[in-house]
């Protein structure tokens, strides 16, 4: 087993509690055109053996997991960063918040990681502001000022 080669400094790494699973929710401040995803892991069975990728579904958690995913993706050990996975920029090209879920290890009771780099392109996002529009379903007369009006019959013989 390799040692990483930030051994020798202070390691910050997210750790599962009682799995293998993992859940990250990333939102973004505008839209990104993901193309790219980095894991870094221990060299061991802890490192993530798969990791899907699930787009625009906030605030999910493990009982989302069970649906469909983006993007699936099977992981090899990546200590140093070296490897890049490349998404479907189709389906990834207008997201503003990125769900990773790591399922399963290399056979270990819980996953490591040490650092996830994040690839793409980032726009300002388009927001449709509210407008206050008030409709008249019938004219309310105290609003429509006019001058004195006084009818005029016209009779023709």
């Amino acid at each position: 087993m390799r040692s990483p080669p930030w051994a020798s400094v202070d390691i910050r790494f997210v750790e599962s509690d009682d799995d293998e699973e993992l859940l990250f929710n990333i939102p973004f401040t505008g839209n990104v055109k993901l193309k790219g995803i980095i894991v870094m892991g221990e060299d061991d069975d802890t490192h993530p053996s798969e990791m899907r990728l699930f787009k625009n579904i906030p605030h999910m958690s493990f009982d989302n997991t069970a649906r469909e995913p983006d993007q699936m993706f099977s992981l090899n050990r990546d200590i140093t960063g070296e490897l890049e996975y490349p998404t479907k920029i189709a389906r990834f090209s207008n997201v503003y918040h990125l769900s990773i879920h790591f399922s399963k290890n290399f056979g270990a009771e819980t996953t490591k990681i040490f650092y996830i780099g994040l690839r793409g392109e980032w726009t300002e996002p388009h927001r449709h502001e509210v407008t206050i529009c008030n409709y008249e379903a019938a004219a309310n007369p105290a609003d429509h000022k006019t001058d004195q009006f006084t009818p005029q019959t016209h009779f023709i013989s």
